[in-house]
């Protein structure tokens, strides 16, 4: 069932509304702009009704956090106004809200509209939802990625928590693909990334498709040696699928891996950091394939197995 937040001082109006309303959705009501802002930050709604004249702080400072959170940003809102209040429906619709209902209100206009945004909320998050998602593999793609990474980075830098940058590829997948064939190869790349799921499955975890037979993932709140255990069960979950590779070269399909945990800080740079993990992915292949390299927080490396000769 779809959730709704009242945002209402009345607690009259807003019982009002939720009978309505609570046969079709789960209705959920906050008496203050304050309290509405942090059960929308934290809790997954389809809908803001919010009433434009409370104390403290009014409906438009709230209107305007909504949309610069990017949890909240694309939540529509629908104003709660006075039949006499043409200038604030104006002004809230030119900060970005959806709609607006009247006081008194009618039950049938408030089904209507709330219906129509919630209808088109599902759509929207629908499209949004193929084309932030690898059709092959059915975790995130690049768009997605390209998406998420800087607003995870500041959220780790405001928390001040350590951030994991996370690389791996699939050892030499064009021989593979030489070998058996690229819808083989296919196959073999959704089988990572099931396994990689598997492991990356916590709400702060990311993964996504990087490109061709590359991933990246993201932690967040891991210590750089809580990271490096966790990512080295990965890869071994990996040899252990069993995927006959090309005996020339392997017997099994492997992957690489290199990574940095990191706390950010004002004058540091996610880019800098994902400069790192790739030249750990790259001592990964290097010295030997199919095994993790490392950098903690000061830089040094760790070593999964030792480099080959």
């Amino acid at each position: 069932m779809e959730k709704i937040l009242i945002v209402d001082d009345s607690a009259v109006q807003a019982a009002q509304l939720k009978s309505i309303l609570a046969d079709e959705y789960d209705v959920f009501i906050s008496q203050t702009a304050e309290e509405g802002l942090r059960r929308a930050s934290k809790e997954d709604f389809s809908l803001i009704l919010l009433d434009v004249v409370m104390p403290g702080m009014d409906g438009f400072t709230l209107l305007k956090k909504l949309q610069e959170e990017i949890i909240t940003q694309n939540v529509p809102v629908i104003l709660i106004t006075s039949l006499s209040d043409a200038i604030h429906e104006q002004r809230g619709l030119i900060l970005g809200a959806v709609d607006y209902i009247t006081k008194p209100f009618n039950p049938l206009i408030v089904q209507a509209r709330v219906n129509t945004h919630i209808k088109l909320y599902r759509y929207r998050r629908q499209v949004e939802q193929q084309s932030m998602t690898d059709q092959l593999t059915g975790i995130a793609n690049r768009r997605r990625y390209d998406c998420y990474n800087g607003p995870k980075w500041n959220e780790a830098l405001r928390l001040r928590l350590p951030f994991t940058i996370c690389m791996f590829d699939i050892d030499r997948f064009k021989v593979y693909n030489d070998a058996f064939g690229h819808p083989a190869g296919d196959k073999v790349i959704a089988a990572v990334a099931k396994t990689a799921s598997s492991f990356l499955h916590r709400s702060t975890d990311f993964l996504a498709r990087y490109g061709g037979e590359e991933f990246i993932a993201l932690l967040m709140g891991d210590s750089s040696e809580k990271a490096f255990e966790h990512m080295k069960r990965l890869r071994q979950a990996v040899e252990d699928l069993h995927i006959p590779h090309d005996p020339s070269v392997s017997e099994w399909v492997t992957i690489s891996m290199g990574g940095v945990t990191v706390t950010p800080q004002e004058d540091s740079s996610y880019a800098v950091y994902l400069k790192v993990a790739d030249t750990m992915l790259y001592d990964a292949k290097n010295y030997g394939r199919n095994r993790v390299v490392w950098a903690d927080q000061r830089m040094k490396q760790l070593w999964e197995k030792p480099a080959l000769s």
